[in-house]
């Protein structure tokens, strides 16, 4: 076997982050033998300069983050690039023409894993500004999955709950009841599966504790990086 692709990480908030490159390493050893996993690259803005882009609908200031760590992340051996942040996948239209290297899309692979698991109607959480936004009702739509977005009030608390608890390393049990409640409702209106479309949301949430099948999308966007760097997909 040659030796894996390089992955590049273009990192936003801290806790997601260190869980796709966690899993990465982890999961690499059942592929490539111990201890082995494919070289990583991870670069980072502060949280702050996108939560400022994003605050003011400032998409494109958000790909130019993310392009400024893709030129990084070539110039240090990556040989295609991961995002594990759901919310910042608002500019892919922008970034995608200008990378210097290519992407997976976190959104299409948690499509493709709801159509081989075979989900047809799926409930989204993560941040108010992700599910608002049609980051996931593009990729579902374009596999023929239907889509439902909690209600307003629910969006908005959750999107507080992930921005001032979630992403500090702030695990509580009255937070976590209520995701399960907002995926219950999900459930109420006929939703086969849920994705978790933050990634710090499977810090909390689960198959074990959640009344829906779970699309972890750090988990699924990690593995799938895996198959690309040694050449299976």
């Amino acid at each position: 076997m040659s030796d894996p692709a390089s992955i590049g990480i273009v990192a936003c908030s801290a806790e997601g982050a260190a869980l796709c490159y966690r899993t990465i390493c982890s999961e690499g050893a059942r592929l490539l033998g111990p201890h082995a996993h494919p070289q990583i690259a991870l670069h980072t803005h502060s949280l702050a300069d996108y939560v400022v882009c994003l605050d003011r609908g400032d998409i494109d200031g958000v790909g130019e983050l993310m392009l400024s760590s893709a030129r990084k992340l070539a110039a240090a051996g990556a040989q295609f690039l991961i995002c594990p942040d759901n919310t910042i996948h608002q500019a892919m239209d922008y970034v995608l023409p200008r990378s210097p290297l290519p992407w997976l899309h976190i959104a299409e692979v948690v499509a493709q894993a709801a159509v081989e698991r075979g989900f047809r109607r799926i409930g989204l959480t993560g941040t108010q500004w992700l599910v608002d936004s049609a980051v996931y009702p593009d990729k579902l739509g374009a596999r023929g999955l239907e889509f439902v977005r909690p209600p307003a009030e629910q969006r908005e608390r959750i999107g507080r709950l992930i921005m001032d608890e979630l992403v500090y390393g702030e695990f509580k049990p009255e937070t976590v009841a209520y995701f399960q409640q907002a995926i219950d409702g999900l459930k109420a209106q006929g939703c086969d599966a849920v994705v978790l479309g933050c990634t710090e949301i499977p810090l909390i949430i689960d198959d074990a504790n959640s009344s829906l099948p779970t699309l972890d999308s750090t988990r699924l966007l990690a593995r799938a990086a895996l198959r690309r760097a040694i050449g299976g997909g």
